[in-house]
């Protein structure tokens, strides 16, 4: 079974939702080692239903959810000459307040006022433009407006049934008629006052009790009946076909239906347009759903968006020909979602988080080389089944990002068997290697295509994931020591204390280093050319580059090495400890002060993790949902390859290009340049590192797009994205038949 994951705990009180998910510092030129380079959220993916308090010609107000109100104001709206309530169409901006007998009017682009006072014996109804609709204690109705915005003018509502009941007073695409559902001898009826002589007048008679509407100054279309608005008397209604959406809006000629009350599986709700006058249909936008609703002004408001993360307001207008124009005027900011696992690698932050539903997903946020965020929150993953979980993991979920652009961690079916899974060089591909029945197993460490896995069966597995294209297989098992894997070498005890040997993954053949520890380590970490060991009591790093032995401290509980400095927690005065020993002598210094109250249950890949790929430090700040990031301070190694599956194969083609896979220590630019026998370049590719991998594709065609073949010498030339230290050349050679 499943074991379940710890969640994370926080206030959400006091979170405001931002317009982006990218929380920026101030740019600075280089930010000290213990100040955030800048902060992100982790938005939840699901798009949230709005509300609109106001809409005019001159802008609108939306409330996302239970919100506060935002306030949006049209670049282009340009206020009228004049304004008031002797010209009936400028109340398309009016702001109507009701405060108690009063109604108090603003024109919101010219600031014209007017307050219309109800009489006594009047009870408020509706509202729309300059106009108020009330009703007296006869069940009359009155339509008040003012003259020079003080005396409140009342004109009887007539041609209203006798006997007949109000049920709904709706507004619509107009502030010159106001639309009335009424109840009359079992029947239910539909009409619209004109605001300007109280003139009432019934459209369309139907069996429901509260039908779908919608009206402009134009149509109007009730319980799937269309009428135009100036048809002579006694003209009888168009019976529409009926969908399983809502009557939204009528704009202009156009009847916009969405909000359907059932979607197919695999398909999201669209709004569409259908013509009141030729019935022709069409999409107006897609993934729309919730959030719509027509403007006084004659238009519409509608949301529509693939994600919360590009979830937006859009104006609908009608266009001279009959159609509509889209115009989007406002991103509706996602709500923040708990962090329940982060890892970062290769300037990529992954955050562990819900998705709408009952699954997780992972989402990245790119780094630049300071460690600022450069880029919006992206989808790293499907939808995935909650992760292994252990009693007393200091982190949970546990995560390991490769440094390649995936992230992986441990999966238990339902018969109890673990599985090693990794994600994140697409949205949907789940890769993963079964453990041959272990379980209660933790990841060790991992690098590129491979991930090393501590069974609870006391054995250790190596399980590699070649060209992150084919699910994972075992390379090596062996009984479990303190190990490490980075690049191809994997790095455990020596048979004589103090020794650590390094195994090729590849080749099989072995190096043997004398580290100086004074035990067997239990702990062994590698980065680049450093080697950290602990004893428990006792801990050092050697520079296998240097032949340098480094003593850092031991005090605490498990560190993590990053590349020339070590990272702990001490998780009694909650401080993150960097210790430096880039230059052979260990130096100690406080990070950061984490926040009291735990957000998950501490630990590396917990509440804090680092990237080894010479990358900066991310840790949960305290706020619901956010991560800061903290570059390290501490110089970077030269680019270097620690990988490479630069396979040579005899033919390839557009459906099936070269696709070589360089691991570097760190992410750079780089360019790859193909060369024939003659010593001609005949193709150049450029890109940037995904992590720290380069990933080209060739398709086997010359830059002019001539087709290849025979032998070709190919170079590959980094450049350090940091800008520390020299550019990493490789070349090799490959014949194509």
């Amino acid at each position: 079974m499943i074991r379940p994951r710890r969640l994370v705990h926080a206030a959400v009180g006091g979170v405001v939702a931002l317009s982006c998910t990218l929380l920026t510092a101030p740019a600075q030129a280089a930010p000290g080692a213990d100040e955030p380079a800048g902060t992100v959220r982790l938005a939840t993916e699901k798009r949230v239903t709005v509300d609109y308090p106001w809409a005019g010609a001159s802008g609108f107000q939306y409330r996302p959810g239970t919100t506060s109100v935002t306030t949006v104001d049209y670049p282009d709206a340009v206020p009228p000459a004049h304004a008031g309530p002797d010209d009936l169409a400028t109340g398309t901006d009016v702001v109507n307040t009701r405060d108690g007998q009063k109604v108090l009017q603003k024109h919101r682009s010219t600031g014209v006022t007017a307050t219309v006072t109800i009489p006594t014996g009047q009870a408020y109804r509706a509202a729309v433009g300059w106009s108020v609709l009330t009703m007296d204690g006869n069940g009359a109705l009155h339509v008040l407006r003012t003259v020079d915005g003080t005396l409140t003018v009342d004109t009887p509502v007539t041609g209203f049934p006798a006997g007949a009941r109000p049920v709904l007073y709706r507004t619509g695409g107009s502030v010159t008629r106001l639309a009335i559902v009424y109840a009359l001898d079992g029947k239910t009826s539909v009409g619209l006052v004109d605001l300007s002589d109280g003139a009432f007048r019934t459209y369309v008679t139907g069996d429901e009790a509260t039908p779908q509407l919608a009206f402009n100054d134009r149509w109007l279309v009730a319980d799937w009946k269309a009428i135009r608005v100036d048809a002579e008397p006694g003209t009888a209604p168009t019976a529409l076909t009926r969908t399983g959406a809502q009557l939204e809006a009528v704009v202009g000629d156009q009847l916009l239906i969405g909000n359907p009350g059932f979607v197919p599986g695999g398909t999201e709700a669209a709004l569409t347009a259908r013509s009141l006058v030729t019935g022709a249909s069409a999409t107006v936008l897609p993934s729309s759903f919730g959030g719509i609703g027509p403007t006084p002004d004659g238009g519409a408001l509608a949301t529509a968006g693939p994600s919360s993360l590009d979830w937006n307001i859009h104006r609908i207008t009608p266009t001279g020909t009959g159609g509509l124009s889209t115009t989007e005027v406002a991103r509706v900011p996602a709500a923040a979602t708990g962090v329940q696992g982060l890892a970062v690698a290769g300037g990529e932050l992954f955050l562990y988080g819900a998705t709408p539903g009952a699954s997780l997903r992972y989402s990245s946020f790119q780094l630049d080389a300071t460690g600022r965020p450069d880029g919006p929150q992206t989808r790293r993953s499907p939808g995935l089944s909650p992760s292994t979980c252990l009693t007393g993991d200091a982190a949970c979920p546990q995560l390991e990002a490769l440094g390649d652009g995936r992230v992986s961690h441990l999966w238990t079916g339902e018969t109890g068997q673990e599985s090693v899974v990794t994600v994140g060089l697409d949205t949907t591909t789940v890769l993963s290697a079964p453990t041959d029945g272990d379980s209660s197993g933790r990841i060790g460490a991992g690098t590129g295509r491979y991930v090393f896995y501590n069974g609870g069966s006391g054995k250790q597995r190596v399980v590699d994931f070649p060209r992150a294209k084919t699910a994972g297989e075992t390379t090596l098992t062996r009984d479990r020591t303190a190990a490490a894997v980075w690049g191809q070498t994997l790095w455990a005890p020596g048979g004589t204390q103090g020794q650590v040997t390094g195994r090729n993954l590849k080749t099989g053949t072995t190096t043997t280093i004398t580290t100086g520890a004074p035990c067997t380590p239990t702990d062994i970490q590698a980065v680049n050319t450093w080697l950290y060991w602990s004893c428990g009591s006792s801990a050092g790093v050697y520079d296998r580059a240097t032949q340098r032995k480094i003593t850092v401290p031991a005090d605490l509980g498990p560190a993590r090495l990053a590349d020339g400095f070590l990272l702990r927690e001490n998780r009694t005065t909650h401080e993150l400890l960097l210790t430096d020993f880039h230059t052979g002598t260990a130096t100690t210094r406080t990070l950061v002060k984490l926040p009291a109250t735990d957000q998950n249950t501490g630990g590396s890949n917990g509440r804090w993790a680092v990237d080894r790929f010479g990358g900066p430090i991310a840790y949960l700040n305290g706020t619901y949902g956010e991560v800061s990031i903290v570059p390290s301070g501490v110089p970077t190694s030269p680019l270097a390859q620690m990988e490479a599956q630069a396979h040579t194969p005899s033919v390839i083609g557009k459906a099936f290009p070269w696709s070589p896979v360089w691991q570097l220590n760190k992410p750079s630019t780089w360019t790859l340049t193909l060369t024939n026998a003659s010593g001609k370049i005949v193709r150049t590719l450029t890109g940037s590192s995904t992590g720290a991998a380069v990933r080209p594709a060739w398709d086997g065609t010359t830059d002019g797009g001539g087709t290849t073949g025979g032998a070709y010498t190919w170079k590959l030339t980094a450049h350090p994205r940091d800008g520390q230290g020299p550019d990493l050349t490789l070349s090799g050679t490959m014949t194509l038949g």
